[in-house]
């Protein structure tokens, strides 16, 4: 029951998400991308700054000096500038496609930069995932759009901010951590407006909600993810993020009319059934390891 209920949360919570990026997209249309970002980052880290202090949690320490959270802050800023200007400038049918090779980057990074054991399997499930994002992007061919290069954007910083998650010490709450990822984005927004002589707009009331219904969605999934996490088997309910794309084709053929090709959905498949094999090899390796250690 545990597996079961773990999994509906992480599918709910990869349906928030999938709303978000819907609203992040209509909004695109009237607000700079740079808007967008000073608005959410301002949300949500209000909301999680509230929400941290009703749990004691204190925002203002040593902690923000921290190398690994510098570097987690510096990896959501590069990812989440990338996904959003991403989802703003391309079908996000293909956008959300692309980046459901994160899992695929955590483990490649893994590999090189913290010295994690990576055994032969999981490297050919990388190459065979990335070859699904180069048939999403076609570099070279006459589908290519370079604006599909900000979701790859996404893909490296999210990668770099989950890999810095791993050498934070545990001492600093996943409250904090999310004030300050949010936080982060709100100086980020407004160095995109300054590079590009872009000025702040008042939103109208259409886009008014569609930034609180961002933010409420946005907040909400978080929390109904970290729940899920913390019920049941990982090896059961982490594939279940992979929903998320589900739910974004949907939305992108009937919200936002997209018709994906061939190519895209060829390349799609490919990027989840690797991303699925790399995360049961890795519970598979895992529960072995653990199995093997003496017990005192």
């Amino acid at each position: 029951m545990d597996n079961i209920r773990g999994s509906v949360l992480m599918v709910l919570a990869m349906l928030g998400f999938a709303f978000e990026d819907m609203f992040i997209k209509k909004m695109a249309g009237a607000l700079h991308v740079g808007q967008i970002l000073i608005v959410l980052g301002l949300g949500g880290a209000v909301v999680f700054a509230l929400i941290a202090k009703a749990y004691g949690d204190k925002l203002l320490t040593r902690d923000l000096a921290h190398p690994a959270v510098i570097l987690r802050n510096a990896g959501e800023v590069v990812g989440t500038l990338g996904f959003v200007t991403a989802i703003a400038l391309t079908p996000i049918s293909s956008a959300s496609a692309i980046v459901q090779a994160m899992p695929l980057a955590v483990t490649l990074g893994a590999a090189l930069f913290l010295g994690e054991t990576v055994g032969w399997r999981r490297w050919l499930a990388v190459v065979i995932g990335l070859c699904g994002v180069l048939l999403i992007i076609r570099p070279g061919l006459q589908g290519f759009d370079a604006n599909s290069l900000f979701a790859v954007q996404g893909v490296i910083g999210l990668a770099i901010r989950d890999l810095a998650t791993r050498r934070i010490p545990a001492t600093i709450t996943s409250r904090q951590l999310s004030t300050y990822a949010f936080a982060v984005i709100v100086p980020t927004g407004a160095v995109v407006l300054w590079l590009t002589g872009t000025g702040m707009v008042m939103p109208d009331a259409v886009n008014m909600l569609r930034i609180g219904g961002a933010v409420v969605v946005g907040v909400a999934a978080y929390y109904t993810l970290v729940a899920a996490t913390r019920i049941g088997d990982m090896s059961v309910i982490a594939p279940f993020r992979y929903s998320r794309l589900i739910f974004a084709l949907f939305i992108g053929v009937l919200v936002f009319g997209e018709r994906p090709d061939a190519l895209t959905l060829t390349g799609a498949a490919i990027i989840v059934t690797s991303g699925i094999y790399t995360m049961w090899r890795e519970s598979r390796l895992r529960r072995a390891s653990l199995a093997t250690q003496p017990t005192v």
